[in-house]
């Protein structure tokens, strides 16, 4: 990805702003993030994952902008999940600290920052791709592109188990959940499996009984929790555990899925899919990766801050590898050169490997990565990749399919835009007894 001649690396360096920074002064990132409060499970892990990752790469020197090296200085800013205190962030890590590079997780403390980060021209990741427009130039999805990826779970369930038909789906309408319903529709039309019943609950609904009774009432073999929150997927799956459901048991996500094990059991739990793999899994050693080590980086982080892992503990560290990649190709850290050096990658590498930057019919701007995907699959216990499927490939097939979908609920951006700005209204990821 990044071998060049220097001529090449001249030729592309002027081209750009090259904004170098001086010899002992480090290069500043921006992590505004929920640090604390109700919603601090999407920000913490992250922060955690990224301090990590800089000691790391500091330790090796720190970055190197042609030819000599600097090093990385992280810095947060609690906004807790509230606009305002976004806003107030974004100008103090803008304004003050000058980063070049604002990581966020986005949702609802993003909108108000939308004219000021365009008007700076911030370079700006987001965890949440619905945040992008065809007026968010300098904003980017690189990490993951929730929901699209959940089409590789619900293909590989086809291929590999054919016996399990009938499926019921339930998701919270909101903008995470809304997406994802379509997303797994389409995705279970793509391969002629019925859905025998679909549940859409209000996002503050906790009697899982209401939602997984009618469930399991359709006789599924499949229980698929979509985009669900930590705290009711482990509710829903031990209600389902507790009325004798022998089916399988399908969730984007799975955090702390250890515990799920140990309050059901691990026959219940053997075969369940989900799409996020620990960083200690054999077949990541064997995937072109953004970690020279993630089974490394897993066992420090973990030794480091235990009980904390989920998806948050790397996607931000996924950013930062992309950016510093296109960092050290243009030897600038000026946001519209790293942007552009970013764009012109071929390819550039996600967290599992190449990908493409695509989006424009979904979001109105191709600045999301989509690629390979892993499927996760418990088995005895522990979450082990099934196996890599493309996104772009089902894509290729089924796109129309998807935008139909996501309009039926009103995510294609165009129906965002009319309708006004959705509340994300994010809950917790962790479980606490």
């Amino acid at each position: 990805m990044l071998n060049s001649s220097f001529a090449h690396r001249i030729a592309v360096t002027s081209m750009f702003p090259s904004d170098r920074v001086g010899m002992n002064e480090p290069v500043s990132i921006g992590f505004l993030a929920p640090l604390s409060g109700p919603v601090s499970s999407w920000g913490l892990p992250g922060l955690n994952g990224v301090r990590l990752w800089a000691e790391w790469l500091n330790k090796a020197g720190g970055i190197l902008i042609g030819g000599r090296r600097y090093p990385l200085r992280i810095v947060p800013f609690d906004c807790g999940y509230e606009p305002e205190r976004a806003m107030e962030g974004a100008r103090h890590l803008v304004l003050s600290e000058q980063v070049k590079l604002l990581m966020m997780l986005g949702g609802d403390t993003f909108t108000p920052l939308r004219n000021f980060l365009t008007e700076n021209r911030v370079l700006t990741s987001t965890l949440l791709p619905s945040d992008l427009s065809p007026d968010t130039r300098y904003l980017i999805a690189p990490s993951e592109v929730h929901p699209v990826y959940n089409v590789t779970g619900v293909e590989w369930l086809a291929k590999n188990e054919p016996h399990l038909r009938r499926i019921a789906i339930c998701s919270q309408k909101d903008a995470l959940g809304l997406p994802s319903t379509a997303t797994y529709r389409a995705a279970f039309e793509a391969e002629g499996l019925p859905v025998v019943k679909d549940i859409q609950y209000d996002p503050e609904q906790t009697d899982v009984a209401e939602i997984v009774g009618p469930m399991l009432e359709a006789e599924p073999d499949v229980l698929c929790w979509c985009t669900s929150y930590t705290p009711m997927v482990h509710a829903m799956t031990e209600y389902a555990y507790e009325k004798g459901f022998k089916g399988r048991i399908l969730s984007c996500t799975l955090d702390n899925y250890e515990r799920i094990v140990a309050r059901t059991s691990e026959s219940f739990m053997e075969g369940s899919l989900f799409q996020f793999p620990d960083f200690d899994d054999p077949k990541l050693a064997r995937k072109a990766f953004f970690f020279n080590k993630p089974s490394a980086f897993f066992k420090e982080y973990n030794s480091r801050y235990p009980g904390t892992w989920s998806a948050v503990s790397w996607e931000y560290v996924a950013i930062l590898e992309i950016w510093h990649a296109a960092v050290e190709k243009v030897a600038s850290v000026h946001p519209v050169s790293v942007l552009t050096t970013m764009k012109q990658m071929e390819p550039v590498t996600h967290a599992f490997g190449p990908a493409r930057w695509w989006g424009e019919h979904m979001f109105g701007i191709n600045n999301a990565l989509i690629g390979d995907w892993p499927v996760v699959r418990l088995r005895e216990g522990r979450a082990r990749i099934a196996e890599f499927l493309s996104v772009p490939d089902w894509l290729e097939r089924h796109e129309e399919l998807l935008r139909d979908h996501m309009g039926r609920v009103g995510q294609l951006w165009q129906q965002r835009v009319e309708m006004g700005e959705i509340q994300t209204g994010l809950t917790a990821r962790e479980i606490i007894d």
